[in-house]
């Protein structure tokens, strides 16, 4: 039987994982050291060691797969082949060229559209109708080794990070099955990906929540779609930061593009700094540079979550602020 090492670290890459347990002999688990999270700093083990652990599976939690003890550690293995899902780490050529059969990556997009560390938040942000998932054969560049398959998602309207994640963690394990056998046999031989339509997800970090009222209001709806539940949106309210947990664009508000509205309400809007907010029919309405974003659930610092409404009822002098 295959021996295969699997390299992950968060939920993502948990499905993934049970279905290599179930299918496959799975020797070793190599994922991310334990790190400190959370609001008490408390040290976590990530989703994969744990289900590694509950399968009795070793587990190898390198710093940096880099250095040279790292590799001689996985070289002990003696695995045919690696599959790698969201581990957090880059591969350097020589963990690379250790097994066999190669290193198989799990991507979460249609490569190569959004190569890199974010493809998931990165096709919501984009406004993308489709998604998926690529099974690839991983080289030393950034998501540039050659295609074994892709399976297509549709990315719905109402779309978060989450729930797109999900999809995919599940798309993902189940094409992985139906790949690996037909690779390792040489029946999916891997082509090279196209060389047009290249694009890059980077890194984000929890302060690219933050909320840029300069942008059109579609696009700050799908910020806040794609950034949930992580890093999340914000913007500042009075010194103090206000999470955008849901929201939606006001279609019936004239944009900078399209004013047709009467000239009263057209002014209104169109002579207003984006990040006013405004109030109409009992709901808040916050201009943007192009239409109005209208947040349904928001969430101060250091309190919980509450409608819009709840809200205003607490805070009325939220209308009127320009949002920073």
């Amino acid at each position: 039987m295959t021996k295969i090492v699997f390299m992950g670290t968060p939920d993502f890459s948990v499905p993934t994982l049970q279905a290599l347990i179930k299918y496959h002999e799975v020797i070793g688990v190599v994922t991310q050291p334990d790190r400190p999270a959370g609001r008490g700093n408390q040290v976590q083990i990530s989703p994969i060691k744990r289900l590694a652990v509950e399968h009795s599976i070793p587990v190898f939690q390198p710093e940096k797969l880099r250095r040279a003890e790292a590799i001689d550690a996985l070289k002990q293995w003696q695995p045919d082949v690696y599959v790698v899902a969201a581990f957090g780490q880059i591969l350097p050529q020589a963990v690379l060229d250790i097994p066999p059969f190669g290193s198989i990556n799990v991507h979460a997009s249609l490569l190569p559209r959004w190569r890199g560390a974010a493809p998931i938040h990165a096709a919501i942000l984009a406004g993308d109708e489709q998604t998926g998932i690529t099974i690839m054969k991983m080289d030393a560049g950034l998501d540039t080794g050659p295609m074994l398959s892709q399976g297509k998602l549709e990315i719905m309207p109402d779309e978060t990070g989450e729930s797109l994640h999900d999809k995919l963690a599940q798309l993902g394990a189940d094409l992985l099955l139906n790949t690996l056998a037909g690779y390792l046999s040489g029946a999916i031989p891997p082509h090279a990906q196209p060389d047009f339509g290249v694009t890059y997800a980077p890194q984000i970090s929890k302060e690219d929540g933050r909320i840029d009222w300069s942008q059109s209001a579609w696009e700050i709806e799908r910020k806040v779609r794609a950034f949930t539940p992580w890093p999340g949106t914000f913007t500042i309210w009075d010194g103090q930061q206000l999470k955008l947990l849901s929201g939606t664009p006001d279609d019936n508000a004239p944009t900078q593009a399209f004013s047709w509205f009467r000239e009263d309400r057209a002014e209104r809007y169109m002579n207003t700094p984006p990040g006013t907010v405004l109030e109409r029919d009992g709901r808040a309405e916050i201009v943007t540079n192009d239409g109005v974003f209208c947040p349904t659930v928001v969430q101060l610092a250091g309190k919980k979550a509450v409608s819009i409404h709840d809200f205003l009822n607490g805070h009325p002098s939220f209308i009127g602020a320009n949002l920073e």
